[in-house]
């Protein structure tokens, strides 16, 4: 039996570690907006991070949902 992850935890450890935070919920996910944090944070001075922390947990958030949803479609078959 495969856990369902948390979209609350999912979305904590967003809040607080950012990209990074969210390999809990999705690993491709959070190399690319670490990739696109670093070319942001270095562009804008750190300015650009009130965008991407956002998107991050709104990622993190919806990636965890559809995890869940996936894994409950494939119990109930």
């Amino acid at each position: 039996m495969i856990p369902t992850k948390s979209v609350g935890i999912s979305i904590l450890l967003t809040i607080l570690l950012g990209p990074l935070g969210m390999l809990y919920s999705t690993i491709s996910g959070a190399i690319i907006m670490f990739i696109v944090s670093v070319i942001v944070t270095i562009g804008t001075a750190g300015i650009g991070l009130i965008i991407t922390w956002p998107i991050c947990i709104i990622w993190a958030a919806v990636a965890c949902s559809d995890y869940n949803d996936k894994l409950l479609n494939l119990k109930q078959k």
